[in-house]
This record gives structure tokens, sequence and C-alpha cells, in this order.
């Protein structure tokens, strides 16, 4: 399953440079799938979202730092444990219940951005 950023995050920033995909967002800043990704053009995402990866996309939240799913691979591949999860001072770098994944699904997405 993907990570979620809580409404408790308290915009510290210590997550963004840990993330291998470029997953994680400052609130209110638009975001990119090609971003620390291999991809570009138009791309058909694992959850099914046909979007161009080199356009700007509208940020999931405008007040904290947020995470997307399509790009969040819990660090499979990379890491024993999630890196945002592990350097949050807070705790509010959770599981997203909405988003459960497979270990096999987890790195299947990790390779369709990192081909």
């Amino acid at each position: 399953m993907s990570i979620i950023i809580t409404d408790e995050c308290i915009n510290c920033g210590a997550c963004e440079p840990e993330c291998p995909n470029n997953a994680i967002y400052e609130g209110a800043v638009d975001w990119k799938m090609s971003d620390g990704t291999d991809l570009s053009g138009h791309v058909i995402t694992p959850s099914g979202l046909s979007i161009d990866a080199d356009a700007p996309q509208k940020p999931i939240s405008d007040d904290v730092y947020f995470i997307v799913s399509d790009k969040c691979t819990e660090c499979h591949g990379f890491h024993e444990e999630p890196q945002c999860a592990a350097v949050c001072p807070v705790d509010c770098c959770i599981p997203d219940d909405n988003h459960k994944e497979t270990d096999e699904q987890l790195l299947s997405k990790k390779n369709f951005l990192h081909s």
C-alpha cells in the first residue's frame, strides 16, 4: 500500500529528499509523474490513470506535504522500510488503507517508474 501524510504534518520537509521516487511534494506545489523517474510522454499508471508524465498536475494538498500514490513504492527495491516514515519527527507518514498493494505490485510499480 502507499504511504500518506496526515494533517499532523508540521511541514518540516524531512521526508521529501528521502523519497527515491520523488513521490513527495510540498503542499500547494504542482507535481509531475516524470519528476525523479524515467517516465516521459503519455503513460498509463499502475492505477490505470492515463496521464502526460511531463505535464504539471494539481497539488493533492494545499496545506501539508503530500505523496503521489502512483509514485509511492514504500521504498521497495531501494530500502527495507519507507524512508519518509523513518525520518518523520511526528510520525505522520503512515500506510494508506485506501491503496493496499502487495510486495509484487510495489516492485512492479518501481520497475514502471525506473525502467
